[in-house]
């Protein structure tokens, strides 16, 4: 007869699961409830309600929406203003809203991955590159046939 789950008989079951639903690591949980790490493993994997880690994702999900909707609100509360000083010709005031604008939109765009801001590095024009490549294609000088061919791959790395 196949054991019965330690974590599901667990006093304190609805709080464990909540923790492994939070994201607590399985040791730290297995820890602060006296259970074995196994054990909240295998509980994890065959016994969490499939409903309370949907829960969590929507929950989740509306806090960015949420979030989004802040954004959007402070973004046409910004252009009102910007609109108004126009209208009354406070260029100060509308290049200030200007500026606002910009930055909400600079936001927006990062809040919905629309941004993407990572560095992009041209490792083919960079010095050690070049220097490594004259290295290589100065070896092959001795085998024409290798080196024509290191030039080609490299050739078409770069193009690719």
């Amino acid at each position: 007869m196949p054991r019965s789950c330690t974590i599901c008989q667990h006093p304190q079951r609805e709080a464990l699961d909540l923790a492994l639903v939070g994201g607590a690591a399985l040791s730290e949980t297995a820890a602060l409830f006296r259970v074995s790490s196994d054990a909240v493993s295998r509980h994890k994997a065959n016994h969490l309600p499939a409903k309370l880690v949907l829960a969590e994702k929507a929950s989740e999900v509306a806090e960015a929406d949420d979030l989004l909707d802040q954004v959007r609100d402070l973004q046409a509360r910004t252009l009102a203003i910007l609109e108004a000083s126009e209208a009354s010709r406070e260029h100060r005031t509308a290049l200030s809203a200007i500026r606002e604008a910009r930055s909400n939109l600079e936001l927006l765009a990062k809040l919905l991955g629309e941004l993407d801001e990572r560095p992009v590095v041209n490792v083919l024009v960079s010095p050690q590159w070049l220097q490594l490549r004259t290295t290589i294609i100065t070896a092959l000088d001795h085998h024409p046939q290798a080196r024509e061919s290191v030039l080609r791959a490299v050739e078409g790395a770069g193009s690719g």
